[in-house]
């Protein structure tokens, strides 16, 4: 995946984080599990890196499955902006 076309979910639990990684796998959403960067605070070590191109049907699965999420981040130069939580 390119990092730039990349956006990060965030969570507050390691269990919301895994259930996000299966659904999302299961809508053959190509996904990457990562570390959460220093620069978001959130309850969990996890996060989820996913295509930009991908963003609303990720959220419409967040959204239907009631997947508890700290926030979708974008990567600027130097930091994350929260977009979507």
């Amino acid at each position: 995946m390119v990092e730039n076309n990349l956006l990060l979910i965030a969570f507050d639990s390691t269990q919301q984080a895994l259930r996000a990684e299966m659904l999302l796998e299961y809508a053959d959403i190509e996904i990457d599990i990562c570390p959460t960067p220093k620069e978001i605070t959130a309850g969990c070590a996890l996060s989820i890196h996913f295509p930009l191109e991908n963003l609303n049907t990720v959220q419409q699965i967040i959204v239907q499955e009631n997947v508890e999420v700290r926030g979708i981040f974008e990567k600027n130069a130097h930091d994350y902006r929260l977009i979507s939580s």
